[in-house]
């Protein structure tokens, strides 16, 4: 097996078995206080009360990766979901996995948002820390706290390579 990972076009279908994509677009809004406001509501499950867990808000600032990038760890929060959705408004690179084992080569996917569109990821799901491009990006994040041991992290035996995304 080659170790490039191909990058495709982030859609609601192709991301499915990995979370949920954040993203009003092609959805109807509601519109709220006085006309005042438009509101796209329930766009993402939140995920985080297992083991007495809670909901958490918080803000990332990731600084930008070279291309060619080498995706050598993944990670996984088996006790809640993780949404980030991104503050910046330019595209940035998703690779996961499904939930499950320690994720080979063959079951990572990688998915270049339009720069709009964050993501939640299922509670399990393997993946990256998310891949800024071009300059530091800002993220709203979404996840769970509170007790438990919500981190796994898995060193791939086979990095993988994204060279561009297109």
């Amino acid at each position: 097996m080659s170790n490039r990972l191909p990058v495709q076009a982030l859609t609601r279908e192709a991301f499915e078995p990995f979370g949920e994509v954040i993203d009003s677009a092609g959805q109807v809004a509601e519109t709220i206080n006085a006309g005042h406001t438009q509101k796209w509501g329930d766009l993402a499950t939140i995920d985080t009360q297992a083991g007495g867990g809670r909901t958490a808000l918080h803000r990332y600032r990731s600084e930008p990766v070279r291309l060619p990038f080498t995706v050598e760890v993944m990670e996984r929060h088996p006790l809640g979901s993780q949404g980030f959705i991104p503050l910046h408004g330019r595209p940035f690179l998703v690779v996961v996995a499904p939930a499950g084992s320690e994720p080979g080569p063959e079951a990572i996917r990688a998915f270049l948002t339009d720069g709009r569109q964050g993501v939640n990821y299922h509670r399990g799901t393997w993946h990256h820390y998310q891949l800024t491009l071009d300059q530091p990006g800002d993220y709203l994040v979404i996840d769970r706290t509170g007790p438990g041991l919500n981190l796994d992290e898995h060193r791939l035996a086979q990095p993988l390579i994204i060279e561009r995304a297109e």
